[in-house]
């Protein structure tokens, strides 16, 4: 039987590239996102380098809780799941709500991943061996660590939220390996470590999305972020290729692959349990398995 890998945000940048280097070794691949047009590009991409069943689209907001649940079912409802990899993410230069009520960075990025993944458990363990790859980031380093609510104190920088949205994921994604060791299911975290995609060339070039502290070393800031974000997309997915398929990592769990497709050491913050516990908590609270009222705190 052909192994069923799902990709989120896998009609572009770092997320098409690892749909096709999984295509490339026989997985047959779902991609999911939000544009048709888009998605139809990314299959036939896919198509040309598939040595297993063709790809296929779809359709799918990831912005709303309920396109969430909505595409858990679906995928559930088609069988056993050998690999999810959580590509979705995204950065806003300026604060913005989810049609949920939610602030979008944190839902998004981490909100997202969580839901789907927590909808999709069933169908992982009934596949036998199977994989789940979070997409994390360097910019985990310059996040709050505060998860007591969906958004911290002080003003809106982008690039902050976006990494305490990605440290919020990445914690989770550690204690779910821990919770689901000997369940035949791995869970990995992967760190792309930076690529020109959509997301970077749009967002990164305004100052106003680092706190105003870093604004006065913003020329500096700035060259590092071109720097970090030149490379290709097809090498930063490679740590995600690796972290869903290779070999290498079979019978292991709870390992971040790094830049370099190798393991590295976590960052501190993520592997600490009361973070773990606070991120749940907020992540149970908002996103909750069925749909029902929520309280944003």
């Amino acid at each position: 039987m052909d192994k069923r890998a799902v990709v989120t945000a896998g009609t572009g940048g770092i997320g098409l590239e690892t749909a096709m280097g999984l295509a490339a070794i026989g997985h047959a691949v779902t991609v999911v996102g939000r544009n048709a047009v888009r998605g139809a590009r990314a299959v036939e991409r896919i198509d040309a380098v598939t040595t297993g069943p063709g790809a296929r689209f779809i359709a799918a907001d990831l912005a709303s809780l309920d396109a969430v649940r909505a595409l858990a079912t679906r995928l559930a409802g088609e069988g056993p799941l050998n690999v999810l990899v959580n590509n979705v993410g995204a950065m806003f230069a300026d604060r913005q709500q989810t049609a949920d009520g939610i602030e979008a960075s944190f839902a998004v990025n981490h909100l997202s991943p969580y839901l789907l993944t927590e909808l999709l458990l069933e169908p992982l363990q009934a596949a036998g061996p199977g994989r789940i790859v979070s997409v994390t980031s360097g910019s985990i380093r310059v996040a709050k660590r505060s998860f007591d609510a969906v958004e911290p104190p002080g003003g809106y920088y982008g690039f902050h939220w976006y990494g305490r949205a990605k440290l919020a994921n990445l914690a989770y994604t550690l204690d779910l390996a821990e919770r689901l060791r000997g369940t035949g299911v791995s869970v990995f975290a992967a760190d792309p470590g930076g690529a020109a995609t959509d997301m970077t060339n749009g967002t990164m070039l305004s100052s106003r999305i680092v706190s105003p502290g870093l604004r006065l070393l913003w020329p500096l800031l700035r060259r590092t972020f071109e720097y970090a974000t030149s490379g290709s997309a097809a090498v930063a997915a490679r740590s995600s290729i690796l972290a869903a398929a290779d070999a290498s990592l079979d019978g292991r769990t709870g390992l971040v692959i790094g830049p370099r497709a190798r393991p590295v050491r976590p960052f501190a913050p993520a592997t600490d349990p009361r973070t773990a516990k606070a991120v749940l908590r907020l992540s149970r609270q908002l996103a909750p398995l069925a749909p029902t009222a929520i309280t944003i705190t």
